[in-house]
């Protein structure tokens, strides 16, 4: 029998055929698409300006708030302009290494994005249980070594995604069902046996997933803890007010993953892939666009210097006329 060389059977590029099924509504589909993608750069990039110009902002709460934009950044920054030009030209192929690198970035920052949200949730935990310990334990030194070992983390756990997947052989075709590269997505064509592939797609998922929804969970439950034992109703309505915005982004971010995992779970057979597919690019696309929003109308300190600085052009304006 002839034995082929794993060269062989590594195709030069992909073809991301975009939503099947949906093929005649991609044009329609790309809109909402499009307007979540500019709403996420103008309001991840403004809260980036605020926080870095602002002295007001210059606080533990922040300085995690934009790590999170960071993140969203990257996130909708590595799938979407690809996604558009998918649904708006066609243009479908992507070479085999740049579907590896759009993987790793599309895995890495999602995690990275996971880790991010249950830091906010220590720091709400800090701010309301030790607010009297909150600048001492919270420096900005500490705040960088968490942040780096939040990326630490994300890059250490899927770079294997990327050396298991181009050990494969693949010789299903080369077409992916999907407007990015999802790891599992890729996996499934090929021919070789994926189930190491598998089994560590969902130890990393558990592991990362369910330690940071953990951490969540606890802090969260002690702040109710330290809520509720406060004796002035004022007090216990500023302290839940301070946590509003993070509640959301929590909602936001975890939702449409608990659909995606529990459907492929329980309901791959009866759920179109089309649905999959929409729900996939909305995990990555509704945080991001999301988040500034939230946290624009929910905090007093961003929507006090969004004012400030609208005020302050509108003198500027005044001025020169």
């Amino acid at each position: 029998m002839l034995m082929l060389n794993q060269t062989d059977l590594t195709p030069g590029s992909f073809i991301l055929n975009g939503i099947p099924g949906l093929e005649d509504m991609h044009m329609w589909i790309s809109f909402p698409f499009c307007s979540m993608y500019i709403v996420a750069m103008v309001g991840n990039c403004g809260l980036l300006y605020l926080i870095h110009y602002e002295d007001s902002l210059h606080r533990p709460m922040y300085y995690f708030l934009a790590m999170l934009s960071l993140t969203d950044l990257f996130i909708c920054s590595s799938t979407i302009p690809k996604a558009l030009s998918i649904l708006w030209f066609h243009f479908k192929e992507i070479s085999f290494d740049g579907c590896l690198v759009q993987m790793f970035f599309v895995h890495t920052f999602t995690g990275m994005e996971s880790g991010v949200l249950m830091l906010m949730a220590l720091d709400r935990y800090v701010a309301i249980c030790y607010p009297l310990h909150y600048s001492t334990a919270l420096t900005n030194s500490v705040i960088a070594k968490a942040g780096l070992s939040t990326f630490l983390r994300g890059v250490l756990l899927i770079i294997p995604f990327t050396f298991l997947t181009k050990r494969l052989p693949y010789c299903r075709g080369n077409i992916i069902p999907h407007t990015y590269c999802d790891h599992m997505s890729v996996a499934k064509l090929s021919c070789g046996d994926i189930k190491v592939n598998v089994v560590y797609g969902l130890t990393v998922a558990l592991l990362i997933g369910s330690f940071d929804i953990l951490c969540i969970t606890i802090s969260y439950t002690m702040i109710l803890r330290a809520v509720v034992s406060l004796s002035s109703a004022d007090a216990r309505q500023k302290a839940f007010s301070t946590c509003t915005a993070h509640i959301c982004a929590i909602v936001f971010s975890y939702s449409p993953a608990f659909f995606s995992f529990f459907s492929h779970l329980f309901g791959g057979h009866t759920i179109p892939p089309s649905c999959h597919i929409i729900v996939a690019n909305i995990y990555l696309l509704l945080p991001p666009a999301m988040n500034p929003v939230v946290y624009g109308v929910k905090t007093k300190q961003i929507r006090d210097c969004i004012v400030k600085i609208l005020l302050g052009s509108k003198d500027i304006k005044s001025q020169s006329i």
